[in-house]
């Protein structure tokens, strides 16, 4: 009798079983819905008696194989889906047929140098040494789609490094950027779980100029640290100017409904290396990020 012989599996893997459930032979009964293996019945998972399962199952995909390329942090980026690329911005204008169409086009324009400042904030931060366990650090992480996104998975993929798209199923057509690591090209069917995957693993979150995807994602974050749910991490608005027209932080403290304490947790940048420097600085004083 051998230790291996003890530790051996005794039950046969359930892939092995599932194909050979596929070469079953053909019956009426064999041939019924009712008889499929649970797990390879989709129109099965689809019940609405099956959403926990759904749940459970979307929260365990990204978990188990973010867990498997030994992804121990991320860098999260939020920000709009329609700021151009710079070289693309005289083209949308040139585009617009009304002056509303081209009053719009010149206002995304103008917000085109974060997708540059993106690119590079995460150019940077995708150089993160990986540590002698070989597990990784502020791995950048985006919602996968155009603009911002796009920005961020290609500035990890400029120098080389993993990165993270989390998409969401839509009823447009929505395709990930061509940036994203395809190994790490999730896509999700419920919004609550995808923003729990960006912040499991956050340690850093930049947020750019966006609309109301951008708003909810960051004020939820927000509700997290503020109620000590999360325990606080760098958050970085990107665009001063454009935060504080379309949301007065100052008017929410001044009327008591957030504490002015709570302003304090965000931090105002507007360049790539500024936004760097502040999570060097709200680090600084802790050990070097391990495994685990």
């Amino acid at each position: 009798m051998t230790r291996k012989e003890i530790e051996e599996r005794k039950f046969r893997p359930a892939r092995q079983e599932a194909a050979d459930a596929r070469k079953g032979l053909e019956t009426p009964q064999t041939s019924s819905a009712a008889y499929r293996l649970a797990f390879q019945d989709t129109e099965f998972l689809l019940r609405e008696d099956l959403r926990p399962i759904r749940f459970q199952l979307e929260l365990l995909k990204p978990q188990l194989l973010m867990d498997e390329a030994k992804i121990e942090s991320t860098f999260v980026f939020y920000g709009s889906a329609r700021i151009p690329e710079p070289d693309q911005v005289q083209a949308r204008i040139d585009a617009a047929t009304t002056p509303e169409q081209k009053r719009i086009a010149e206002n995304l324009g103008r917000k085109a140098r974060y997708y540059d400042e993106a690119r590079k904030l995460a150019r940077i931060a995708a150089q993160y040494p990986v540590n002698e366990a070989g597990c990784r650090h502020f791995v950048v992480c985006s919602g996968g789609g155009p603009s911002i996104m796009e920005a961020a998975n290609r500035g990890a993929d400029d120098v080389g490094q993993t990165t993270i798209g989390m998409n969401i199923v839509l009823p447009h057509e929505q395709a990930p950027n061509r940036f994203v690591t395809p190994e790490l090209s999730f896509q999700f069917h419920y919004f609550a779980l995808r923003k729990m995957h960006f912040l499991l693993r956050a340690r850093a979150l930049a947020v750019f100029p966006g609309g109301f995807g951008t708003f909810d994602e960051m004020f939820e974050l927000l509700t997290l640290i503020q109620t000590g749910k999360m325990k606080p991490i760098p958050v970085l608005l990107f665009g001063k100017d454009f935060w504080t027209r379309v949301v007065d932080f100052e008017a929410l403290a001044d009327e008591g409904v957030i504490s002015p304490s709570d302003l304090h947790l965000l931090t105002w940048v507007e360049t790539a290396e500024e936004a760097w420097q502040a999570v060097q600085n709200f680090y600084q004083d802790s050990e070097a990020p391990g495994c685990g």
